[in-house]
């Protein structure tokens, strides 16, 4: 009998693969189709300067017709479509890792947004979308006047000379 070497994450890597099968597979059965069956969420970064807040959101392979943006009550959502392509549905798969399917994203934004003031763009597989700040939420420079005060206040306190020539 082969001595074999105590591994102790072995059975948990086998029970982890186990558990995301059976995860897989109660997904694929409530579909018609496996492998259009899971959707996905797209990546997304957020960020903001001082005149507006910028979303990116990672959705290669969806094409702008099948993505659907709303601004609705401070709430920004995006909904889209990765459709799996027909022609390769015949081909003999060895592995499928990418996601297909429908995807929803909800983000609640600040007051400070205007939400009528929306821009979106797409370009190489990602979603830009651009919400300027409200007039009012955008900070103000204020100009500090410094000489032409100093200059009144140096000529009272000059003491006047008498008899100098």
């Amino acid at each position: 009998m082969p001595i074999i070497r105590w591994d102790p994450f072995r059975e948990a890597v086998a029970l982890q693969n186990r558990v995301n099968s059976l995860f897989r597979d109660l997904n694929a059965s409530d579909a018609e189709d496996p492998l259009t069956a899971s959707s996905f969420q797209p990546a997304v970064d957020i960020y903001e300067d001082a005149q507006k807040v910028v979303l990116k959101l990672e959705v290669p392979g969806v094409e702008e017709k099948d993505l659907d943006i709303r601004v609705e009550n401070h709430t920004l959502t995006v909904k889209g479509e990765r459709k799996f392509e027909a022609e390769e549905k015949e081909q003999n798969f060895h592995r499928i890792e990418r996601r297909y399917g429908s995807f929803f994203r909800a983000f609640t934004l600040p007051n400070t947004v205007n939400t009528e003031n929306v821009q979106a763009s797409y370009n190489a597989g990602v979603l830009k979308l651009e919400l300027a700040k409200r007039a009012e939420a955008q900070p103000k420079q204020i100009k500090i006047n410094v000489g032409s005060a100093a200059k009144i206040t140096e000529k009272a306190q000059e003491p006047e000379l008498v008899g100098a020539r």
